[in-house]
């Protein structure tokens, strides 16, 4: 059981509380049995996994009575797996002779904005304390294993990066110690033409640039967390996406130059994760400052937005599918009411068609959306320029598939297959 699932049951009730904290021990145990094979390695893992054990049963029990789970709890909590998962490699790796050691985000000094579940590393000053504390630390022989997903925030307080956020931590110490290279093992063979459970046939991507991969963890490819690319981009360094079950397999290379292809176009990708929340106002262009109190109102609730499109008539909001009522009601509470109606859609996908250099080259745009139109699917909102790597549309969610398929046979025309889907979902929701 994942130690954020146990908070519910803590909200729910105290009784069960000791059985899980059982379980989890009973857990760990068990894999450490498996794992670690010296006697001394194996009775450290075990007392620094029970201390911590101990540490989150007070915790729960905190939030029991309290009747409460605050955002600085929350992540003080979701920590806990990675710390425990790092102890037990150390310990593995060392039973087996290794030199190695665990060196705490804390210890390392990853310096966060101080947003709690939603942090974002401050790289000047985790670049300065990463090069003094893990510099002394790091040998050729010597293994370290850094728990991924959270820093601290100036004050200290433990903040976490997010979903997937280890990849991120990852790219923040690989910057932070300037490394020659960020490897990520993933269960998949890299970046992909499309996601193999929409396009069968689909190819693996050999080499991107930081900018179509960003996109593509934008728009649902959970390969990568959303904000890996940036600290290695401005660094300078490689990102190599390599497969857990075929370590030597090609996958996929990010850097800053990455081969062209043949139609410029590198991958379709799309997200579910998506509503839009259209606020209809008159000469939307000429009236300062409506943007941005819309924007503010919605922003100012803790609501992530993911994008804004603008006409003279209305304002077009992305939100996350699950932010889209909250949003909603937030821009019905201002007052006066600067816009005339409003109206929000949740049944939409976000499709987009990524690869270096769209904007420059003639015709893909209509290739784009010749291809859709063959497929009887009807465009909703279009965005094109804002990136150089990226076109972004929206369609019903039930015309998804028929979209994704048409943009692929357009771009890649690779016969169709009935063989089952070579790798698990690359391209998808996030």
């Amino acid at each position: 059981m994942k130690v954020i699932k146990i908070i519910d049951e803590a909200l729910a009730s105290e009784d069960r509380i000791k059985t899980v904290i059982q379980d989890l021990k009973d857990r760990h145990q068990a894999i450490i049995d498996g794992l670690v094979t010296d006697s001394i390695e194996k009775t450290r893992a075990f007392q620094a996994i029970d201390r911590l054990l101990k540490m989150l049963e007070r915790y729960y029990f905190g939030i029991s009575f309290t009747r409460e789970a605050t955002p600085r709890m929350h992540d003080i909590i979701a920590v806990s797996g990675e710390r425990m998962s790092a102890m037990i490699l150390a310990a593995a790796m060392a039973s087996k002779g290794m030199e190695s050691g665990v060196v705490l985000p804390e210890e390392a000094g990853i310096i966060t904005d101080g947003k709690y579940m939603d942090a974002t590393a401050l790289m000047a000053p985790t670049r300065k304390n990463l090069s003094l504390r893990l510099g002394r630390k790091v040998t050729e022989n010597k293994i370290l294993f850094v728990p991924g997903f959270y820093g601290i925030s100036e004050s200290g307080e433990i903040t976490t990066f997010g979903r997937g956020g280890s990849d991120y931590s990852a790219a923040v110490v690989t910057a932070g110690v300037n490394a020659d290279l960020l490897e990520i093992w993933k269960d998949t063979p890299g970046f992909m033409s499309a996601d193999p459970d929409n396009i069968p046939q689909c190819r693996l991507i050999p080499e991107l640039t930081y900018e179509e991969a960003a996109e593509l963890a934008y728009t649902g490819a959970g390969i990568l967390h959303p904000r890996t690319v940036e600290p290695v981009r401005q660094a300078g360094i490689a990102i190599a996406i390599k497969n857990t079950y075929d370590p030597d397999a090609r996958g996929s290379l990010i850097t800053s130059q990455a081969c062209e292809t043949r139609t410029i176009v590198k991958s379709v990708s799309y997200t579910r994760d998506v509503s839009v929340l259209k606020i209809h106002a008159s000469g939307v262009g000429a009236r300062q400052g409506i943007l941005s109190e819309i924007t503010g109102a919605v922003s100012g609730s803790g609501i992530n937005i993911k994008s804004v499109v603008t006409s003279q008539t209305c304002i077009s909001l992305l939100l996350s599918r699950k932010d889209a009522s909250a949003a909603h009601d937030c821009i019905q509470a201002i007052h006066p009411r600067p816009f005339r109606k409003s109206s929000c859609r949740t049944q939409v996908a976000l499709v987009s068609v990524v690869g270096e250099g769209l904007h420059l080259s003639c015709g893909i745009a209509a290739r784009c959306f010749t291809a859709v139109s063959r497929a009887n699917v009807n465009i909703e909102m279009i965005s094109f320029g804002a990136s150089d790597a990226a076109m972004y549309f929206l369609v019903h969610e039930d015309s998804l598939d028929n979209t994704i398929q048409a943009l692929h046979d357009t771009f890649f025309n690779i016969p169709r297959q009935n063989s089952p889907s070579i790798a698990a979902g690359l391209v998808g929701d996030g």
